[in-house]
């Protein structure tokens, strides 16, 4: 593709590699396509910088007790009742069952052959970014747009259907992670402008011509001038390539507390670039505990207890379906992380009841679609979906007027810490747990493996994020277990040198007690205070930073010598 940048301009000066690009994907890394990445940054990493100390400063004013609330600013927009986004894209009509997972090669494959409406290919929470796995998961959708695709293995050959195959969505990094791989005029550059540039700047053009578009999932955002900055860069990005306005169609996760409260202006940050929302249940839970750390009031029972029929979970839903629809948006369900237990039916049935009850509670609450994480459940959500909702969707449906109208959500609907019928209370079981996904999760994101199956279920960041944020609050604040003990730091240390001590002894040759060691080290330092009561904003930014130092190739990366372009 020719350079979309004048020519005069020497864009690539400053731009360093300081990973080598396998020779895969030289094409992908074309000098054209990282003068489209350092423009972007130049343009706009001021302000995602500025952003993120934003976050920093409404931390500040959280932690002093201004809690979230609607902005009385932006209320002209929530009360506009005239505008909507645009026409549902090629493709993003029926999204009914969506799988999601990362981007290596078997996973992409195994994926484009899935029954399923569309596929998330993830770059952010089930995805370690390693160099080998940033650039590998950009070779592999590129091969998979083009039907090019395929993988050998000893035991078996992985190819592509010869079949229809799910609208491809892709999750760029959040806005918090950097990569230090390339760097611009001395800075690293975004995660997600990485991320987004080569997926845009490669595949854009092909997909349009093959009756798609390029479509995204964004996450991790605190505020509707995040979803602005994003708009600002699509709309950069069309021009640039000779693309209309509106090309581009982002789905965002309400996944953070400060964004439940900023739907309709997100929404409308997009404008024409809006594919509608989501929710994200364990990201939306780590948020919740986050963003009111500071305050005893607001502590969780077991993360098992915390499900989406607790009151505070319902009315972000609730709100999340109406305001999606009422813009003529697609509002989208969770995720069914089950793995099948395949040796052992009982237990297996057990789960997939679950998952029913589940999907039934989503579609009968107004969702447009929903997640699956493994190709076997799909079915069981197009059964559910497909018996309660005959359209493509439901953002057209009438409101029911035989039933009486529903409560208005308020700020203090979002905020409560009520988890409803269930029995609040937090366990010695539930600290073990949290220390066993916590510690599980961690030693595979070291490894270069972003999403793990843990207990038959997929856990990833988000997952591992509840987990040491949960012990974090109990510790703060003195929590105590069912049994009356006080949970301190030196008790939960205790238990994790005794959850993973079990690890160790049950983990196969390739897990070293060395790694788990190392895990111990990085999850500690995220999961207890520091002697000032510190909180570790992200685990993944400090491990981030111990897998950058590693060598490129396999599944981890290391230092090179910088080499300009």
């Amino acid at each position: 593709m020719p350079s979309p940048f004048p020519q005069s301009v020497d864009v690539l000066a400053g731009v360093v590699l300081k990973a080598p690009i396998a020779a895969n994907a030289k094409h992908l890394y074309s000098p054209e396509a990282l003068s489209f990445v350092a423009t972007l940054h130049r343009t706009f990493n001021k302000q995602r910088l500025a952003l993120l100390a934003a976050r920093e400063t409404e931390q500040q004013r959280r932690d002093a007790g201004h809690f979230p609330d609607f902005f009385p600013e932006t209320a002209f927009i929530r009360d506009d009742a005239t505008w909507t986004g645009p026409v549902l894209a090629p493709g993003l009509e029926d999204r009914r069952v969506e799988i999601t997972g990362p981007t290596d090669r078997k996973m992409v494959i195994n994926a484009f052959n899935s029954d399923v409406a569309t596929y998330m290919a993830d770059f952010e929470d089930s995805s370690t970014p390693t160099w080998f796995n940033v650039v590998d998961g950009q070779v592999n959708l590129y091969d998979a747009i083009r039907g090019t695709i395929s993988l050998k293995t000893p035991k078996k050959t992985y190819l592509l259907a010869d079949k229809r195959h799910p609208t491809l969505i892709v999750r760029p990094r959040g806005w918090h992670l950097h990569d230090n791989h390339i760097t611009v005029d001395g800075e690293p550059v975004s995660g997600g402008i990485l991320d987004f540039a080569i997926y845009f700047f490669n595949n854009a053009k092909y997909l349009v011509a093959n009756g798609a578009g390029p479509y995204f999932y964004l996450p991790k955002m605190e505020h509707y001038k995040e979803a602005a900055l994003w708009n600002a860069i699509f709309c950069q990005a069309q021009s640039a390539i000779g693309l209309p306005i509106g090309t581009i169609r982002a789905t965002v996760l309400i996944e953070t507390l400060p964004a439940a409260f900023q739907m309709d202006e997100i929404i409308y940050s997009l404008r024409q670039h809006s594919a509608g929302l989501n929710c994200g249940r364990w990201d939306y839970i780590f948020s919740f505990i986050k963003s009111l750390r500071n305050h005893k009031e607001f502590i969780l029972p077991d993360r098992s207890q915390v499900t989406m029929k607790a009151p505070f979970m319902a009315s972000y839903v609730q709100l999340l379906i109406e305001t999606c629809h009422k813009r003529q948006v697609h509002a989208m369900g969770g995720m069914a992380a089950l793995i099948p237990i395949k040796d052992d039916a009982k237990a297996n049935e057990a789960a997939m009841n679950n998952v029913r009850s589940d999907k039934l509670r989503e579609v009968l609450a107004g969702h447009d679609g929903t997640w699956v994480a493994h190709p076997a459940l799909a079915v069981e959500a197009y059964n559910i979906f497909n018996k309660h909702m005959p359209g493509p969707n439901q953002i057209f449906k009438p409101v029911d007027a035989s039933l009486p109208p529903k409560k208005k959500i308020t700020a203090r609907d979002l905020l409560s810490p009520s988890v409803g019928d269930a029995k609040s209370e937090v366990t010695e079981a539930g600290i073990r747990t949290n220390i066993a996904i916590g510690l599980g999760y961690t030693e595979a994101w070291l490894r270069g493996i972003g999403c793990v199956p843990i207990n038959y279920l997929m856990e990833d960041a988000a997952t591992a994020e509840v987990s040491r944020s949960q012990l974090w609050q109990w510790i703060r604040h003195g929590a105590k277990t069912t049994n009356g003990k006080v949970i301190t730091a030196d008790y939960v240390s205790q238990l994790v040198g005794e959850v993973v001590g079990g690890l160790i002894k049950d983990a196969k040759a390739r897990n070293a007690p060395e790694a788990y060691n190392q895990a111990v080290s990085y999850f500690k330092k995220g999961a207890i205070p520091g002697r000032n009561g510190e909180y570790d904003n992200f685990l993944t930014l400090d491990l981030y930073e111990e897998i950058s130092k590693k060598t490129a190739g396999g599944r981890g990366v290391a230092a090179f010598g910088a080499s300009k372009l």
